[in-house]
C-alpha cells in the first residue's frame, strides 16, 4: 500500500501567475525552495490558495509534473481534488497518479450539498479508482459539507484514506478523532489561527496558508510545540496571529499573495474573477504585513530539535 509520511508542515501552495495570466514557474520554484529550506515536508497543489477552481485540468497536471521534477523525491507533491462530478474527480485522480503525484487531498463534492451517504460514496469511489494515499479535507465552514465521525468510521475501511485536514474550527475534533480512531487517521490542522492549539492537542501536522510567505515561523511553531518548548512557540504564535487571521477571510488568496510578495516568494497577480487589491483595502492589509515584517523575531534553532 502506498503511503506518505503524514507529519510536519505541508504548505497549501500558492500558484503564482505572470502579468499575462500564465503560471509563473520560476516564482513557484523560488517558493518551493524556501519551503524546503524552512523544513516543510509536503506540498499541496491546486487548492484554494492555488486558485485550483480557475486552473484547467491541463494546467493542474503540468503544475504537478513541474513540482514532482523539482522535488525529485525529497518531499511528496499532492494534488487537490475539488470537483463537481465523481467521474471528473476520478479522472483527475488517475491523471495525477500517472504523472507522479504522491497523494491526493480530496474535498467533498463541489456546489451540490451531498448528504452523508453521498459524501461517503464520493470518497470511497475515488479511493477505489486510485492507489494514491488520501487526505480528506473536512471544512464545513467554507464548503458546507461536514464529514462526521460516523462517516469516518465508514471511510476507515478504505486503507488509502489515511489522513484528515481538520478545518471544522472545532479544536475538540482532534481529541474526538483520537478517542474514536486512535492512530488510524493522521490529523492535520487546516486552520492557520489554530495551529498551535491543535498541535498541542496531538495533531500530526499542519496544512498552512501563511506558510507560503513565512515558512520558517510556521515550521518553528510546529517543531517547538512537538519538543515541548511551549513558551518559545507561543512568542512566535502571538507575533504571527495578525497575519494568520488573513487566512480566514474571503480574499485570503489575494492577502496571502500580497504577504508573499513582501517576503519575495510570490507575484501579486491573481486569476479573474479575483482582482489585485487596491485602495484602502490594500493599504490596510499591507500595514498588517509590513508591521509583522518589521517586528520579525529571531528564531531558535528549530530544525535541530
Amino acid at each position: 500500500m502506498n503511503t506518505i509520511n503524514w507529519e510536519g508542515v505541508f504548505p497549501a501552495m500558492l500558484t503564482p501567475f505572470t502579468k499575462d495570466d500564465k503560471i509563473d514557474y520560476a516564482m513557484f520554484e523560488k517558493n518551493v525552495q524556501a519551503q524546503l529550506a524552512a523544513g516543510c515536508t509536503g506540498f499541496i497543489l491546486a487548492g484554494s490558495l492555488g486558485e485550483g477552481s480557475t486552473l484547467d485540468g491541463e494546467e493542474k497536471i503540468e503544475l504537478l509534473k513541474y513540482s514532482v521534477d523539482l522535488l525529485k523525491g525529497k518531499q511528496p507533491s499532492l494534488i487537490t481534488i475539488a470537483e463537481q462530478t465523481t467521474k471528473v474527480a476520478v479522472e483527475l485522480a488517475q491523471d495525477a497518479e500517472k504523472n507522479g503525484a504522491a497523494g491526493l487531498m480530496i474535498l467533498p463534492p463541489m456546489r451540490y450539498k451531498a448528504d452523508d451517504k453521498e459524501t461517503v460514496e464520493w470518497f470511497k469511489t475515488i479511493a477505489a479508482n486510485t492507489s494514491l494515499p488520501i487526505m480528506v479535507y473536512n471544512n464545513p465552514v467554507d464548503y458546507k459539507i461536514e464529514v462526521k465521525l460516523h462517516m469516518f468510521e465508514e471511510l476507515a475501511k478504505c486503507n488509502t484514506i489515511q489522513c484528515v485536514k481538520e478545518s471544522t474550527r472545532d479544536i475538540t475534533n482532534i481529541t474526538r478523532m483520537r478517542n474514536l480512531f486512535g492512530d488510524r487517521y493522521k490529523l492535520f490542522c487546516g486552520v492557520d489561527t489554530l495551529i498551535m492549539e491543535e498541535v498541542m492537542l496531538g495533531a500530526d501536522g499542519i496544512v498552512g496558508g501563511l506558510v507560503d510567505a513565512f515558512p520558517k515561523e510556521t515550521v518553528a511553531i510546529f517543531k517547538l510545540v512537538k519538543a515541548g518548548m511551549y513558551k518559545e512557540a507561543l512568542d512566535i504564535y502571538r507575533w504571527y496571529l495578525p497575519l494568520l487571521e488573513l487566512d480566514l477571510l474571503p480574499k485570503l488568496v489575494q492577502y496571502i499573495k500580497l504577504a508573499a510578495v513582501q517576503t519575495g516568494l510570490s507575484t501579486e497577480f491573481v486569476r479573474a474573477p479575483r482582482l489585485i487589491l487596491e485602495g484602502d483595502e490594500r493599504e490596510r492589509v499591507l500595514k498588517i504585513i509590513n508591521d509583522a515584517v518589521a517586528s520579525q523575531l529571531s528564531l531558535p534553532d528549530y530544525l535541530n530539535l
